[in-house]
């Protein structure tokens, strides 16, 4: 008996069959969505490219509220101020537009050092708030900017947007394959983050911060972390959001509706999963195609659709039918494989959590 226990061993697993399908058909699908210009129309490019930087704000705010425990509801700052910093270098420095976009998501990463000195200050729903009242100066501050069209905003000029075409690939097909990139660079940067110990680390700080700092972990510097790399990637995509657009203006730029969209796709798909913002992204274009027909209506849609599954589905789409089949395509938790038991038995292999996102 004592020689069997010894030749037993356990290891720790974090990868299932199913995650590894996963992997598979995710990469074959971010290949056959890298070739899709050279066959698709434009107006589905346009659209797969929304897709994609809904997707990319939406797991930077999933990142920040559902794993960091930072209600944000001013990220509409950082989207703003990289769509402003993109005109900004592009008009009045004669920088390259794709260049530009790097240098815009950086700035976003260095605004947010004196911003999160405020924002941490706070706590709750007055940190929420706190967050929205930032949004709001940054469009008062760019009210007042004429080099950068004041109130009434600007347009980039036509010589700076064909800057964007690359020899015989199109400004339009750039663009796209930019999106498509930072939507896929996201969502990895997520899991390979979460999938860490410092994603350990930053699970238990959301779970229980007071526990978590009681364990040695450092709870301010990896909020601090996560708050300067999520503003970063938003300001970068808001810089490609107005590059496409050509035009920006202070009431668009800072609208609360570009964080209420980032909440409403999260809320849906799942907070705390990573599966949940591609999920809710899904919704949120279906929704969007066939009801924005209806005017304020379909705002007014989204609020309550927001609210009945908040309700009745706490998880969300995606974490309720998880939680219901016990499955995870992209899994983050960790478990003990008992070796001995494998070898007995391949069909029966008890797995022991240790470590979970829930």
């Amino acid at each position: 008996m004592r020689s069997q226990l010894r030749k037993r061993s356990v290891h720790v697993k974090q990868n299932s069959r199913v995650s590894l399908i996963t992997a598979w058909v995710s990469g074959a699908a971010v290949i056959f969505l890298a070739v899709a210009p050279w066959w698709m129309g434009r107006g589905q490019v346009s659209v797969l490219m929304e897709f994609f930087y809904y997707l990319a704000l939406a797991q930077m705010w999933n990142l920040l509220a559902g794993f960091a425990g930072i209600v944000s509801l001013g990220q509409q700052a950082f989207l703003g101020l990289g769509g402003y910093t993109l005109f900004f270098l592009t008009m009045r420095m004669d920088c390259h537009p794709l260049l530009a976009l790097l240098i815009a998501g950086l700035a976003g990463a260095i605004v947010a050092l004196p911003g999160a000195a405020a924002v941490f200050r706070l706590q709750g729903a007055y940190q929420a708030i706190g967050t929205w009242v930032i949004a709001e100066v940054f469009a008062l501050i760019f009210l007042q900017v004429q080099s950068l069209g004041a109130g009434s905003g600007i347009s980039l000029a036509v010589s700076i947007a064909r800057q964007v075409q690359i020899g015989a690939v199109r400004r339009d097909v750039v663009l796209y394959l930019v999106a498509l990139a930072i939507g896929v660079l996201v969502t990895a940067f997520s899991y390979a983050l979460l999938r860490s110990q410092t994603g350990l680390a930053l699970m238990a700080v959301r779970d229980n911060e007071l526990s978590a700092r009681t364990a040695g972990v450092n709870s301010q510097r990896l909020k601090l972390m996560v708050f300067v790399a999520t503003s970063c990637g938003t300001a970068l995509t808001g810089a490609l959001i107005y590059l496409a657009k050509l035009r920006i203006s202070p009431q668009a730029a800072f609208d609360i509706n570009w964080t209420s969209y980032m909440l409403f796709i999260v809320i849906i798909g799942g907070i705390g999963t990573l599966e949940g913002p591609i999920v809710g992204t899904l919704v949120f274009f279906l929704l969007r195609e066939y009801l924005a027909q209806l005017g304020s209506s379909y705002l007014i849609i989204l609020g309550a659709l927001a609210v009945v599954v908040m309700l009745f589905l706490p998880g969300g789409i995606w974490g309720t039918f998880a939680n219901r089949f016990n499955i995870s395509l992209f899994p983050m938790q960790r478990w003990l494989v008992d070796d001995g038991l494998a070898e007995q038995n391949q069909s029966e292999v008890r797995k022991i959590p240790v470590a979970t996102s829930e």
